[in-house]
């Protein structure tokens, strides 16, 4: 059974004084003056302990949160105060959660969804914006803030013709700063890798910890398939790509080390798929494997609970669940407790154990999203490939 991690709906009243918004709810009409107060000298939503107040001014029928927190009610209502404009509602939240959501406004027949205008936290991906709601403990990791000391790396964009996948593909190289042609460095293939750099600040993130010593100097190939849900699938042509085609391409032109422990693949919800898949048809080949929230779905009895679009992954992961085996040395694993991918997520790591393999696994109070991803590059890339900082502990 899946369990919901955050608690429902707390709407409050004159037994909760302590909350910012309870002064104004329990009041009989407040003026425009004391909204306006209250408004100005509040950031939001307003976070006070594990309660996130959720407010919005304006004039409309009905108003509620629309978020992406597996387990709770995707559309939760605001409560009016009344004879005003101003709308609220209170989401009790555990330590440390991150969530990203919109407001829908409804006004008569029409209904629109948008980002909160009181909050300017502000989360990007490929299909728009989200506004964001750190929950009391949340803290926005150093690391993927742009370090003056840390010296950059570069982007190289390269085209490969490849005969798996029947066309040309194109791939971006990221180097370490200082880089040298006579040193040899691990290599790390990054799926989905452009979204990479441009939502989870993956060129900025590799530049600090590099620079840190978290982990060492690498050379990264981000990848970008012109149709992701097809070749992410367990595709036989995309793993020949990655394995037979690009990684010979690499080592043949750039100074890799060269050696399993020394390759990485890398992936979120179906490039973690891809990765693993990849993996399983060239066992031994990946030394390293990150997966991050993969959309891993399985059946133990009949058909799975997904779409008929996961069915090649089910038939993938049921073939490797019936009979597992170490198909590399070190996997990381992380997924946010607020997606309903925990529950697949979970279910394997076990497994992934029991092969023999070294495997961390990370959850986190976040959603399906890249900065939930961005978030867990540090101690992911970390324990895969582990710097000077952390030679002693791994």
């Amino acid at each position: 059974m899946r369990h919901a991690q955050a608690k429902e709906e707390f709407v409050p009243s004159a037994d909760h004084a302590d909350l910012a918004i309870a002064e104004l709810a329990d009041r009989e009409t407040p003026s425009a003056e004391t909204i306006d107060r209250f408004l100005a000298s509040h950031e939001f939503p307003i976070v006070e302990g594990r309660y996130c107040t959720f407010v919005y001014q304006g004039e409309a029928h009905a108003v509620a949160l629309r978020h992406w927190v597996y387990g709770l009610p995707t559309a939760a209502p605001f409560t009016r105060i009344t004879g005003t404009d101003l709308w609220f509602y209170v989401l009790e939240l555990p330590e440390g959660s991150r969530v990203e959501y919109k407001i829908e406004v409804r006004s008569g027949r029409h209904s629109n969804w948008i980002r909160d205008p009181l909050n300017p936290r502000i989360a990007h991906d490929p299909f728009g914006a989200n506004s964001v709601c750190h929950g009391h403990g949340y803290e926005t990791p150093p690391w993927i803030e742009h370090d003056p000391g840390a010296p950059q790396g570069s982007l190289e964009e390269r085209v490969l013709q490849s005969e798996a996948l029947g066309g040309r593909r194109h791939v971006t190289v990221y180097r370490p700063a200082r880089f040298r042609a006579s040193r040899r460095y691990p290599l790390l293939v990054v799926h989905d890798g452009r979204d990479y750099l441009r939502f989870a600040r993956l060129q900025t993130v590799l530049d600090n910890l590099i620079h840190k010593l978290d982990v060492p100097g690498m050379i990264v190939a981000l990848t970008q398939p012109p149709d992701r849900m097809e070749q992410y699938r367990d595709s036989a042509e995309h793993a020949r790509y990655l394995a037979e085609e690009l990684v010979p391409t690499l080592e043949r032109d750039l100074p890799l080390i060269g050696t399993p422990a020394s390759r990485g693949l890398m992936g979120a919800s179906l490039g973690a798929v891809a990765s693993l898949s990849t993996a399983i048809r060239y066992p031994g080949m990946f030394g390293r494997l990150l997966l991050q929230s993969g959309s891993f779905a399985f059946s133990d009895i009949g058909t799975h609970d997904r779409s008929p679009i996961f069915d090649p992954i089910a038939e993938m992961v049921n073939r490797y669940r019936a009979k597992p085996t170490a198909v590399s040395e070190r996997v990381f694993v992380s997924c946010g407790t607020y997606e309903s991918l925990i529950y697949e997520n979970r279910s394997l790591v076990p497994m992934l154990r029991r092969t023999g393999m070294s495997v961390r696994f990370v959850e986190a109070r976040d959603g399906h999203n890249w900065e939930n991803w961005r978030d867990r590059l540090r101690e992911g890339l970390a324990f895969l490939f582990p710097g000077p900082k952390w030679w002693v502990y791994y």
